[in-house]
């Protein structure tokens, strides 16, 4: 294991920009005979990391632990304070991408599509955790380096939703969805949201840097979640 100076830690970079959009109405309560609709979270998630404990270890130090900056949407989730250098084929690098929390299995990276390209990783777009047979990166912080046979990914969009939600909308846990965003510049329909539906999840689109740029999502005036092949109740 080699060693490398302390990181410049004065670029932050945010992880997640959300953007809630919920139904009109001044806070009045829905009528008597009308469904109460979730608010709908829609997610930028920019590059990020997962590390194993093991991994934690070698690029921050023996017994280091992910130190929490920001809690993330869904509870129990955080973005630490720890940022590590990735580094592609031929020493193409991005300095300062975020760790986020807690701990897993398995190290991942996520990226979108111009990051990908960036690095020289032609990287697929996975649902998180399928990293098999994925590129590979090397992780270096200021402790440590890591080198990963695979687990760099394009992270796949997806919905998180509760089990309450995904029968108000009509789905469950592993079907399909669209997501619609109207903004000044242009309405864009995103298909292929898969469901995260389980007891406890809020409900929350995750998209990455580059669609969120592409749909405008910070101007957006709507989004609207879809069921696949059929409108859905709920719009926003």
């Amino acid at each position: 294991m080699s060693t490398m100076p302390q990181l410049d830690r004065s670029i932050i970079e945010a992880i997640v920009r959300q953007v809630v959009r919920t139904q009109g109405g001044g806070g009045k309560s829905p009528e008597a005979n009308e469904s109460p609709k979730p608010n709908l979270v829609v997610s930028i998630s920019a590059r990020h990391c997962h590390l194993t404990d093991e991994h934690v270890e070698i690029l921050f130090g023996p017994g280091a632990k992910l130190v929490p900056e920001k809690p993330l949407y869904q509870d129990g989730f955080y973005a630490a304070e720890q940022t590590v250098m990735v580094v592609g084929p031929r020493r193409r690098m991005l300095p300062t991408v975020r760790v986020l929390g807690p701990t897993r299995s398995a190290s991942q990276v996520e990226l979108a599509f111009t990051d990908a390209i960036s690095l020289g990783i032609d990287a697929p777009v996975r649902h998180s955790g399928n990293i098999k047979g994925t590129p590979g990166c090397v992780l270096v912080g200021p402790k440590g380096v890591v080198e990963l046979n695979e687990g760099v990914i394009r992270a796949a969009r997806h919905v998180h939703m509760n089990n309450k939600d995904a029968e108000l909308y009509g789905v469950k846990n592993g079907d399909f969805m669209k997501l619609r965003v109207e903004s000044p510049q242009s309405t864009i329909v995103f298909e292929d949201l898969l469901v995260r539906a389980d007891g406890t999840s809020k409900l929350e689109v995750h998209i990455d840097t580059d669609e969120g740029n592409a749909c405008y999502l910070d101007a957006a005036t709507k989004v609207e979640l879809l069921k696949q092949g059929g409108d859905c109740k709920c719009k926003h």
